[in-house]
């Protein structure tokens, strides 16, 4: 039987404070696993890049992968980018400031033994899971854009937002090719595209905590951008959705008077 590897997607701008804790972490707690660290840095000013080749001196350049880029190209395009260069059966995405805690990384992989599925992504609202550092008012906005997608999209997922996950890499391959957003709506269509297309989605509960380091990268331009993706994920799924069951109603319509039901 093939063993399995882990290809982790770490995208990074301005993580030069934390990505040097986030890859000892990885390390320390997967001690027996086959894994490597893809980290997508989008130019960053403060010197990512320079830690990230200390890094690379330390545990060697097979397991710490730097795929730069010029300039930032959106959290959507850096997943396709580290996508292209994992060589892993799975792929895992996570953030590289702290908030997404490498200890959670053995409990998603057992989960994905033990079910088959998929795809296991982290989730904040079931039994065992929260948030750590936010203000009420971030909680209250986080946990109201959650509740209207699950509203509007109903996507099997107790966490829409979230953005810790892993992958079967086919499975993330197949759902990327059909998304088309590029900030921190991709997440949210992933998961809801992949639940369209029928596959097994396991969850396993985390604590997600604020950075420590840094200036969080959610604005008031992120909260739009979330909100169109939710407008356009409405249309793209659930109206094609009802459209498709209407269309399949009206065929069935003629068979059903034939034989007397209508």
């Amino acid at each position: 039987m093939e063993k399995n590897k882990y290809s982790i997607i770490v995208p990074t701008y301005n993580e030069r404070l934390n990505i040097a804790l986030l890859v000892y972490l990885i390390f320390k707690h997967l001690r027996d696993v086959d894994f490597e660290i893809i980290i997508v840095d989008d130019g960053s000013p403060d010197g990512t890049q320079q830690v990230v080749e200390q890094l690379q001196q330390l545990y060697g350049e097979d397991r710490i992968l730097l795929r730069a880029r010029a300039k930032k190209l959106g959290l959507g395009t850096a997943y396709i980018h580290g996508l292209k260069h994992a060589s892993g059966n799975f792929v895992v995405i996570m953030d590289a400031d702290l908030s997404h805690h490498p200890k959670y990384l053995p409990s998603f992989i057992k989960k994905q033994l033990e079910t088959g599925a998929s795809i296991v992504t982290g989730t904040r609202y079931v039994k065992g899971g929260g948030v750590h550092g936010w203000n009420l008012m971030r909680k209250l906005t986080s946990r109201g854009a959650n509740v209207l997608a699950q509203t509007l999209l109903w996507p099997g997922v107790s966490d829409l937002t979230g953005s810790f996950r892993l992958y079967r890499k086919s499975v993330l391959e197949d759902i990327i090719s059909s998304c088309v957003s590029k900030g921190y709506v991709f997440q949210m269509e992933m998961i809801v595209r992949a639940s369209r297309k029928g596959y097994h989605i396991e969850e396993v509960p985390i604590s997600f905590v604020d950075r420590v380091y840094g200036i969080s990268k959610l604005g008031g331009s992120e909260i739009v951008e979330y909100l169109k993706g939710l407008a356009y994920l409405l249309v793209t799924t659930q109206l094609f959705h009802f459209t498709k069951l209407f269309m399949n109603c009206r065929k069935k319509l003629p068979e059903l008077s034939m034989v007397g039901i209508l």
